[in-house]
């Protein structure tokens, strides 16, 4: 055999490194087929008619971009003309359409998670998927599950839901559904073990001045994976998500694109994942290597952003041809696209892109890197509808209430209010006036990289408190704004005078290749930003009825100012999006009760949450290493653990209403006994033959665009085309072993075909509660469940079920929700499989993680 493009980097998927005894990623092969079960079958079937029908060419142009730049979107496969099929449209962001005009900024993910309301994560899943069908996007490239949360300051944070892994599990899932039900693949990201952002790239990194050639190795242990990062991502897989994105990172030395035991085992093995897996842009490493360990797509497409070379493309179509890859393999990675194109009906809803990711002129270049065809590219569609409505509900429902000693709700009766702190107003450079959102000028609305959105407009607080004041006030009130962080002089003035001081701070985060005053995507520290402690100082000093608004993208140090006195309420706004001010006039006036929770732990001090961001290299120039010790005990589970009292719990909020909760039942459900999966697949399905070299040379009469990534050869000489200098090596020395058999293959024990073993969803037992609003107004409660694994190395409680509900003045409703095997069970390393131990199990209900006041022993199952 002959190997293709640059393979003398080494194909294992996993990187040894025994020299050092570092980590080591087993490998796993060969790639597992899609098999089309479930819910899958009917994309499945038209699918494998569709690729069966392809030439070795066509096959290869929809497994790979067309490169950077060279296309409307941020990613764009290569389309099959003789078919009218066009390219596959990549975009970002998991808030909504970036680079785009026309379109809506959403509220961050973990707005979504502060909610705690599963239906509003599938209104924005639509509503995202809508506006991204009507541009002419395929796959919206989102949500997230990674960065999970393993460290509270990691720079993308924010894009997610929430380090508890069940509750990003269940955002997740809504998410894609509402995406999918639009009509728009959804791609859950980043797979996996993507916790921070510096040493994410070498290249990166070595722009920043560190001297590693290789990106950082998380090193995570097999139950750890399964217990904690893995999990959500179970959930993605059970609500047929059409798309993976494999991440920047090593997962115990090998890449997250070249990762045969991470790709190849768990996603597709263990889960039965049907769709297909999408390099990052810039995270494929090998072309041969990455398609044996189960990459199925390129992004987008070049080795290096802007180059005219590719790992796939024409070197794809030659490892094919010298059976350096079966075809079996490129069938599957055609097949798993083209399923879950027709899985979410893009067949019926298609239209080009109709605007440009590089510009926003009217008319430009259609390969806009190289200068090559001038044409209309942004044809200015509005896509917005009226999604504005559930932006303002997400952003209201999701604002957390930290503290309130009669400070909430306003009551327009206030003689003067004032608006203090430069997070309040707007940006000077205007709301999209910094690319992808890297500068912390003005209100905070989103965090900044490729997870935002441009704004339609961004209401800010200042704007709605005044509006406020002048049309619902009683015609009395003063309303004056300093929004200068250093006129700290000139807030005294006003803070003195005021009957409520509202001080607006923030702290931001994003991702890694921007920059924003030292902080390189991971925050350098939880204080506030531009001295925001100094502002809360001042209006305290000056003003007894004082309320702190925090925009930020997960828990900020408050413990030298929280307790103050003078502070009357504290509340926690997140990242917005468009609607932010209106979403917290709406809460601050009382229209709205705030029923947010917090989604994460607000600590005392940074030591709290456990290690610290991996920020020196710690293995020469080669990957440093981030040893996940902690294993699954991250956020409340660590604080738990080690008996720290925090300042604000996970699922903490407060309400303008009070609720009780009461009358714990726990009911046995009957189930079927769990089983092991066994048995094998099916053959690999071998869709067509390659043919000969000189069946796929460069058709005639094309005009061959500069730089472009293309399937076809130059010449029917292979090595010619591959332009390899390390062509010619011999095979053997680098194919793993059972890397391109396509005989039936073992079973995983606790595999399945949508999201594992089906047993593992069989509900064993069911837990009621009574809720009762004891107040006077109705609000918004969400019943949080936690159980007790009751082994000595599991974490205290675990969270394991949870709903948003609204409950009367006086009024009592009974909570009815049920526990899974999954929810009681531990994984076990050595069987490979899940079991439900012998310790006791105990569950917990009420609403917050600290605050839990119904208990009971659940009865043993198995």
């Amino acid at each position: 055999m002959k190997l293709g493009w640059l393979e003398a980097t080494v194909l294992t998927a996993a990187t040894v490194a025994n020299a050092k005894d570092l980590a080591y990623s087993p490998p796993y092969y060969p790639s597992p087929w899609a098999t089309g079960e479930g819910e899958w079958a009917e994309a499945y079937r038209r699918a494998v008619d569709f690729v069966s029908n392809l030439t070795l060419a066509e096959k290869v142009n929809l497994t790979t971009g067309a490169g950077w730049e060279q296309e409307h979107c941020v990613g764009e496969t290569g389309g099959i003309p003789r078919l009218g099929m066009w390219g596959m449209c990549m975009q970002d962001s998991p808030l909504g359409i970036r680079d785009s005009d026309y379109n809506s900024g959403f509220p961050a993910g973990v707005n979504v998670a502060a909610t705690w309301d599963k239906r509003l994560a599938y209104q924005r899943g639509v509503a995202m998927g809508e506006e991204h069908r009507d541009k002419g996007v395929d796959v919206q490239l989102g949500p997230v599950a990674g960065p999970l949360g393993k460290y509270p300051d990691s720079g993308r944070v924010w894009e997610g839901f929430s380090p508890d892994p069940v509750l990003t599990g269940v955002m997740m899932a809504e998410t894609i559904k509402g995406i999918q039900d639009a009509g728009v693949i959804a791609c859950a990201k980043h797979f996996i073990g993507n916790e921070q952002e510096h040493f994410r790239q070498a290249g990166e990194a070595q722009g920043y001045g560190y001297n590693i050639t290789e990106s950082v190795s998380s090193n995570i242990d097999d139950k750890t994976m399964h217990e904690l990062y893995l999990w959500p991502f179970v959930d993605s897989v059970r609500a047929g998500v059409g798309s993976v994105m494999c991440s920047y990172n090593q997962i115990n030395n090998s890449y997250g694109c070249s990762n045969s035991y991470t790709l190849n085992k768990l996603l597709k093995g263990e889960l039965g994942f049907q769709g297909f897996v999408m390099s990052d842009w810039g995270a494929h490493h090998s072309g041969v290597g990455d398609a044996l360990a189960g990459m199925d797509m390129s992004m987008p497409g070049d080795v290096v952003l802007g180059s005219p070379y590719s790992f796939w493309g024409t070197n794809l179509t030659v490892s094919v041809l010298n059976s350096t890859i079966p075809e079996w393999r490129l069938d599957d990675m055609a097949v798993r696209i083209m399923a879950a194109y027709y899985k979410v009906g893009r067949d019926r809803v298609r239209t080009p892109p109709n605007f440009s990711s590089w510009t926003r002129d009217e008319y430009g270049f259609e390969h806009y890197i190289v200068s090559e065809n001038y044409v209309k590219l942004n044809q200015r569609v509005n896509v917005q509808r009226d999604h504005a409505n559930v932006i303002r509900k997400i952003g209201s429902d999701s604002t957390v209430l930290l503290k309130n000693n009669g400070g909430l709700p306003l009551t327009h009766q206030e003689r003067l209010v004032a608006v203090l702190g430069e997070d309040a107003g707007s940006n000077a450079y205007g709301a999209n006036g910094c690319s992808d959102r890297g500068c912390d000028n003005g209100t905070l609305a989103m965090g900044w990289g490729s997870g935002t959105a441009n704004f339609p407009y961004l209401i800010t607080p200042e704007q709605a408190i005044q509006n406020e004041v002048l049309n619902y006030g009683n015609g009395q009130t003063n309303v004056f704004a300093v929004t200068d962080n250093g006129a700290l002089d000139q807030m005294a003035s006003v803070a003195s005078t005021a009957s409520v001081a509202l001080v607006f701070v923030n702290a931001d985060s994003g991702e890694g290749y921007i920059n924003v005053d030292g902080n390189m995507g991971d925050r350098k520290n939880m204080t506030l930003w531009k001295n925001g402690e100094e502002v809360i100082k001042t209006a305290t000093a000056n003003c007894n009825n004082t309320i702190v608004i925090m925009h930020t993208p997960g828990s900020v140090l408050v413990g030298d100012w929280y307790d103050n006195e003078n502070i009357t309420a504290i509340v926690w706004a997140g990242l917005p999006g468009q609607e932010s001010g209106r979403s917290l006039v709406d809460v601050l006036y009382g229209r709205i009760n705030p029923g947010g929770k917090t989604p994460f732990t607000w600590g005392k001090e940074r030591k709290d949450y456990g290690a610290a961001i991996l920020t020196v290299a710690n293995n020469g120039n080669g990957a440093p290493q981030d040893d996940f010790t902690e294993g699954n005990l991250i956020d409340y589970r660590r604080f738990d653990k080690d008996d720290v009292e925090p300042i604000f719990e996970f699922g903490f909020g407060l309400s303008y209403t009070k609720f009780e909760f009461s009358d714990l039942k726990v009911k046995e459900l009957s189930a079927d006994k769990y089983s092991a999966t066994t048995g094998k697949t099916k053959h690999a399905p071998v869709l067509g033959k390659a043919g000969k070299a000189s069946d796929n040379l460069f058709p005639s009469g094309i005009n061959r665009v500069r730089q472009y990534l293309y399937p076809w050869l130059n010449s029917t000489n292979l090595k010619d085309s591959a332009a390899d200098p390390h062509y010619g090596m011999d095979a053997k020395d680098y194919i793993p072993d059972g890397a391109t058999d396509g005989t039936p293959q073992e079973l995983l024990p606790a595999s399945g075909p949508s999201g594992g073993n089906a047993g593992l969803f069989e509900d064993l037992i069911q837990v009621t509660a009574t809720i009762t609003n004891t107040g006077s107004v109705a609000g918004d409660e969400v019943p949080q469940l936690y159980v007790s694994l009751g082994g000595e190395d599991d974490p205290v409680r675990v969270l394991r079920a949870f709903d948003r509900v609204t409950i009367g003045a006086g009024q009592e409703i009974q909570w009815t929700t049920t526990l899974t095997r999954r929810d009681l069970s531990n994984w076990d390393v050595a069987s490979q499989n899940w079991v439900i131990s012998s310790a006791q199990k105990k569950v917990y209900v009420g609403n917050s993680s600290r605050k839990l006041p119904l208990s009971a022993d659940l009865p043993s199952v198995q």
